[in-house]
């Protein structure tokens, strides 16, 4: 089954075309990244608009470089929440058309489904039951993956996710957007244990996480700095940020796997691009003879491969949707 996949949840439009769910026969990525980095975020209207000037051409290079025709097509997929809506609407308003003109079913996929996805083209042997870490700019869960479209949120962040943690703690460290990646870099000459920064748990809720605080603390460390006229050290600051990070996923993502008798661990989303968090990870599975599976860094932020790798196991469940399919800036993934 080939399917034209299409993502454009926030600043990067990507479509691909994939083959039963696990072959990526094309995958196309238009960052925005240097038009928001003037701003230091997203502007949604300016994601929005620049969703609409490159996806119609995005979509036609796909096809072609896919190697196929476009009666070729099974079905049309699209990435229909969560995320910003104006930007989501472009692509679900793309998709429907596209399904139409070719006569082919659309297919909606929740984004996070779609980076847990990522490591089924990743790694073609991984098969459910699995745990699944999904750590991105808007959402942090850990998620019971039971079945391809049956899935269970043990645990979430109650405020901030982690991405927004990490696009916050680079901006204050005057690090360029997007920032995952530099504080990356800066962190890897750093003490990680120069600054002290809170760990946060939920009385009660085992699995569920809260980043504000981190976010705040790093935020007054530097202004704190700043107005006494101290000299910050930024490396240890971002190293030490990463740990703190790093600390607050480990352990709930592992007594969760203990609690369901699993042996497989799937890490999906843009944050788990983090050395730190793979490294902290790759050592965790192996102490608890778990096998661990992290997507390339490639596969880790926003791709179209993923949502039509997804949508395969979607169509399969039979769900598929009608041309009043609409875009959902919010929803749960279960």
């Amino acid at each position: 089954m080939i399917i034209l996949s299409v993502e454009s949840s926030c600043d990067e439009t990507a479509v691909a075309v994939t083959e039963n769910g696990r072959k990526v026969l094309s995958d196309l990525v238009f960052s925005q990244a240097d038009m928001h980095a003037v701003y230091g975020g997203v502007v949604p209207e300016i994601a929005s608009r620049s969703h609409v000037e490159v996806i119609s051409r995005l979509a036609e290079e796909a096809v072609r470089e896919a190697g196929i025709e476009k009666k070729d097509i099974d079905a049309v997929a699209v990435s229909y929440a969560p995320g910003l809506i104006g930007a989501l609407l472009v692509g679900v308003s793309f998709a429907k058309a596209a399904a139409l003109a070719l006569g082919v079913p659309l297919i909606p996929v929740h984004h996070i489904r779609g980076h847990i996805a990522a490591n089924y083209i990743a790694f073609p042997e991984l098969e459910p039951p699995f745990l699944s870490l999904a750590i991105s700019g808007g959402n942090t869960l850990l998620v019971d993956v039971r079945d391809y479209t049956d899935m269970r949120v043990l645990g979430a962040t109650r405020d901030d996710a982690a991405g927004e943690c990490f696009d916050k703690a680079a901006r204050v460290l005057g690090l360029p957007y997007p920032g995952g990646k530099p504080l990356d870099e800066l962190s890897q000459t750093g003490d990680d244990k120069k600054y002290k920064l809170p760990r946060a748990a939920v009385a009660g809720h085992p699995y569920d996480m809260s980043f504000s605080g981190l976010k705040t603390a790093v935020v007054n460390l530097a202004h704190n700095a700043e107005q006494k006229g101290e000299e910050l050290d930024k490396a240890s600051l971002a190293a030490s940020f990463c740990a703190a990070v790093s600390d607050t996923l480990l352990p709930r993502t592992m007594g969760a796997l203990r609690e369901l008798g699993y042996d497989q661990l799937a890490i999906a989303g843009g944050v788990a691009a983090n050395s730190r968090i793979r490294r902290d990870f790759e050592r965790a599975a192996q102490e608890a003879g778990a096998k661990l599976y992290m997507p390339p860094l490639k596969l880790c932020g926003d791709n179209a491969a993923m949502i039509g790798c997804q949508a395969y196991y979607e169509y399969l469940a039979g769900n598929v949707a009608g041309s009043d399919l609409n875009a959902s800036a919010t929803m749960d993934l279960c």
